[in-house]
Protein backbone atom coordinates (compact mmCIF):
# COMPACT_ATOMS: atom_id res chain seq x y z
CA UNK A 1 0.00 0.00 0.00
CA UNK A 2 1.46 3.19 -1.47
CA UNK A 3 0.11 6.63 -0.25
CA UNK A 4 1.57 10.09 -1.42
CA UNK A 5 -0.08 13.49 -1.02
CA UNK A 6 0.62 15.44 -3.97
CA UNK A 7 0.28 19.60 -4.61
CA UNK A 8 -2.02 19.92 -7.36
CA UNK A 9 -1.58 22.61 -10.66
CA UNK A 10 -2.91 24.15 -13.15
CA UNK A 11 -2.37 21.23 -15.92
CA UNK A 12 -4.62 19.11 -12.74
CA UNK A 13 -7.40 20.87 -13.63
CA UNK A 14 -9.32 18.22 -15.40
CA UNK A 15 -8.81 15.51 -13.18
CA UNK A 16 -9.81 17.58 -10.17
CA UNK A 17 -13.03 18.54 -11.79
CA UNK A 18 -13.44 14.44 -12.19
CA UNK A 19 -12.50 13.34 -8.58
CA UNK A 20 -14.11 16.81 -7.08
CA UNK A 21 -17.62 15.73 -9.29
CA UNK A 22 -17.52 12.19 -8.23
CA UNK A 23 -17.00 13.19 -4.19
CA UNK A 24 -19.48 15.46 -4.08
CA UNK A 25 -22.02 13.52 -5.28
CA UNK A 26 -21.26 10.48 -3.32
CA UNK A 27 -21.34 11.90 -0.31
CA UNK A 28 -24.49 14.24 -0.56
CA UNK A 29 -26.63 12.70 -3.40
CA UNK A 30 -28.63 10.40 -0.77
CA UNK A 31 -30.13 13.95 0.62
CA UNK A 32 -30.58 16.35 -2.51
CA UNK A 33 -32.60 16.39 -5.59
CA UNK A 34 -30.60 15.77 -8.55
CA UNK A 35 -31.83 19.13 -9.67
CA UNK A 36 -29.79 21.06 -6.54
CA UNK A 37 -26.61 18.55 -7.30
CA UNK A 38 -26.71 19.35 -11.14
CA UNK A 39 -26.83 23.10 -10.21
CA UNK A 40 -23.84 23.02 -7.73
CA UNK A 41 -21.78 21.11 -9.44
CA UNK A 42 -22.26 23.55 -12.62
CA UNK A 43 -21.85 26.85 -10.74
CA UNK A 44 -19.16 25.45 -8.32
CA UNK A 45 -17.30 22.71 -9.87
CA UNK A 46 -17.28 23.49 -13.95
CA UNK A 47 -13.30 23.71 -15.57
CA UNK A 48 -13.05 27.58 -15.56
CA UNK A 49 -13.96 28.38 -12.27
CA UNK A 50 -11.89 25.04 -10.79
CA UNK A 51 -8.91 26.87 -13.38
CA UNK A 52 -9.86 30.07 -11.91
CA UNK A 53 -9.28 28.72 -7.63
CA UNK A 54 -6.00 26.72 -8.63
CA UNK A 55 -4.76 29.94 -10.13
CA UNK A 56 -5.44 31.78 -7.02
CA UNK A 57 -2.00 31.90 -4.75
CA UNK A 58 -4.45 31.76 -1.95
CA UNK A 59 -5.87 28.86 -2.17
CA UNK A 60 -4.10 25.14 -2.40
CA UNK A 61 -5.50 22.24 -3.43
CA UNK A 62 -3.96 18.49 -2.19
CA UNK A 63 -4.60 15.01 -4.05
CA UNK A 64 -4.02 11.81 -2.12
CA UNK A 65 -2.82 8.92 -4.01
CA UNK A 66 -3.75 5.52 -2.85
CA UNK A 67 -1.78 2.82 -4.69
CA UNK A 68 -1.16 5.39 -7.64
CA UNK A 69 -4.70 6.04 -7.71
CA UNK A 70 -6.08 9.81 -6.53
CA UNK A 71 -8.60 8.61 -3.92
CA UNK A 72 -9.51 12.22 -2.71
CA UNK A 73 -8.70 15.83 -2.55
CA UNK A 74 -7.88 18.88 0.07
CA UNK A 75 -8.46 22.44 -0.72
CA UNK A 76 -7.44 24.84 1.62
CA UNK A 77 -7.34 29.22 1.87
CA UNK A 78 -6.02 31.67 3.53
CA UNK A 79 -6.47 35.46 3.40
CA UNK A 80 -9.38 37.02 0.95
CA UNK A 81 -9.83 33.03 -0.59
CA UNK A 82 -11.44 32.22 2.52
CA UNK A 83 -15.22 32.14 2.79
CA UNK A 84 -15.69 33.69 5.86
CA UNK A 85 -13.84 36.64 7.31
CA UNK A 86 -11.75 35.00 10.54
CA UNK A 87 -8.86 36.61 10.07
CA UNK A 88 -5.18 36.68 8.43
CA UNK A 89 -4.47 34.30 11.69
CA UNK A 90 -6.44 31.55 10.21
CA UNK A 91 -6.92 29.13 7.70
CA UNK A 92 -9.60 27.27 5.53
CA UNK A 93 -10.02 23.92 5.24
CA UNK A 94 -12.97 24.62 2.30
CA UNK A 95 -13.04 21.43 0.25
CA UNK A 96 -12.01 17.32 2.04
CA UNK A 97 -13.22 14.50 0.28
CA UNK A 98 -12.60 11.07 -0.33
CA UNK A 99 -13.96 8.70 -2.80
CA UNK A 100 -16.16 6.35 -1.18
CA UNK A 101 -14.29 3.15 -1.90
CA UNK A 102 -10.99 4.28 -0.12
CA UNK A 103 -12.71 5.38 3.00
CA UNK A 104 -11.82 3.72 6.43
CA UNK A 105 -8.47 4.00 5.26
CA UNK A 106 -6.96 6.62 7.78
CA UNK A 107 -7.04 9.29 4.17
CA UNK A 108 -9.18 11.97 5.37
CA UNK A 109 -7.50 12.35 9.17
CA UNK A 110 -3.79 12.62 6.45
CA UNK A 111 -5.41 15.24 4.61
CA UNK A 112 -6.45 17.29 7.55
CA UNK A 113 -3.07 16.54 8.96
CA UNK A 114 -1.59 18.38 5.88
CA UNK A 115 -3.99 21.08 6.11
CA UNK A 116 -2.39 21.46 9.85
CA UNK A 117 1.08 21.53 8.59
CA UNK A 118 0.37 24.06 6.16
CA UNK A 119 -1.34 26.03 8.52
CA UNK A 120 1.84 25.85 10.83
CA UNK A 121 4.12 26.52 8.18
CA UNK A 122 2.32 29.52 7.43
CA UNK A 123 2.21 30.72 11.11
CA UNK A 124 -1.56 30.14 11.81
CA UNK A 125 -2.96 30.64 14.75
CA UNK A 126 -6.64 28.60 14.05
CA UNK A 127 -7.95 26.27 11.09
CA UNK A 128 -11.51 26.11 10.58
CA UNK A 129 -14.16 24.60 7.37
CA UNK A 130 -17.90 24.01 7.13
CA UNK A 131 -19.87 21.30 7.37
CA UNK A 132 -23.44 20.58 6.58
CA UNK A 133 -25.32 20.07 9.54
CA UNK A 134 -26.36 16.83 8.03
CA UNK A 135 -23.21 15.16 7.50
CA UNK A 136 -22.89 13.48 11.24
CA UNK A 137 -19.88 11.35 9.84
CA UNK A 138 -17.72 14.40 9.11
CA UNK A 139 -18.90 16.25 12.55
CA UNK A 140 -18.21 13.06 14.40
CA UNK A 141 -14.73 12.82 12.39
CA UNK A 142 -13.88 16.86 13.21
CA UNK A 143 -14.93 16.63 16.22
CA UNK A 144 -12.18 13.49 17.63
CA UNK A 145 -9.72 15.92 15.68
CA UNK A 146 -9.70 18.23 17.75
CA UNK A 147 -12.77 20.64 16.43
CA UNK A 148 -14.97 22.72 17.97
CA UNK A 149 -18.52 23.88 16.64
CA UNK A 150 -18.05 27.73 16.95
CA UNK A 151 -20.94 29.28 14.50
CA UNK A 152 -22.66 28.16 11.37
CA UNK A 153 -23.52 29.97 8.46
CA UNK A 154 -25.49 29.21 4.69
CA UNK A 155 -24.79 27.16 1.79
CA UNK A 156 -26.76 27.28 -0.99
CA UNK A 157 -27.13 23.86 -3.27
CA UNK A 158 -28.73 24.59 -6.00
CA UNK A 159 -31.88 26.42 -5.19
CA UNK A 160 -32.39 25.30 -1.22
CA UNK A 161 -30.27 26.76 1.56
CA UNK A 162 -28.88 24.45 3.92
CA UNK A 163 -26.87 25.11 6.86
CA UNK A 164 -23.11 24.69 7.38
CA UNK A 165 -21.22 24.77 11.08
CA UNK A 166 -18.14 26.45 11.20
CA UNK A 167 -15.63 24.74 13.42
CA UNK A 168 -12.47 25.44 14.56
CA UNK A 169 -9.42 24.25 15.91
CA UNK A 170 -6.80 26.58 17.73
CA UNK A 171 -3.41 25.64 16.69
CA UNK A 172 -1.47 27.99 18.73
Amino acid sequence: MTINIKLCTLEDSRKLQEISCETFVETFKEQNSPENLKAYLERALNLKQLEKELSNPSSQFYFVYFNNEVAGYLKVNTHDAQTEELGEESLEVERIYIKSKFQNHGLGKMLLNKALEVAMEGSKKRIWLGVWEKNENAIAFYKKMGFVQMGAHSFYMGDEEQTDYIMTKTLI
